[in-house]
């Protein structure tokens, strides 16, 4: 069974990502998504195995897309901007885009 990560944890890493980081969310996700076509995502929870987004294809399909963390699972709330800033690397690796320096 996956680590459950807290209300608290779950507003502020989600908060972030929609406000935030709305371009890496529609990069991840056209990286690890089943379809390529992806227009328009938005990080909607996560847990110790993996992140999910909500997505809408160009066809104006909506799915949800459960992409697992790279480094395995996780159970501490830092462990979550480590694995984000993983998938959003090797996004840009599969993609072919120049990442920007992490903070």
């Amino acid at each position: 069974m996956p680590h459950t990560f807290d209300d608290a944890a779950l507003t502020g890493v989600l908060g972030h990502m929609n406000s935030d980081h709305t371009d890496d969310n529609l990069l991840i996700t056209r990286a690890f998504a089943p379809s390529v076509d992806v227009v328009a995502a938005t990080m909607v929870t996560f847990d110790g195995d993996a992140g999910q987004w909500r997505v809408t294809t160009g066809g104006g399909e909506e799915q949800t897309v459960r992409i697992p963390w790279l480094g395995g699972p996780i159970t501490e709330r830092r462990e979550v901007r480590r694995e984000v800033v993983a998938l959003y690397d090797e996004a840009c690796a599969r993609l072919g885009v120049a990442p920007r320096p992490h903070d």
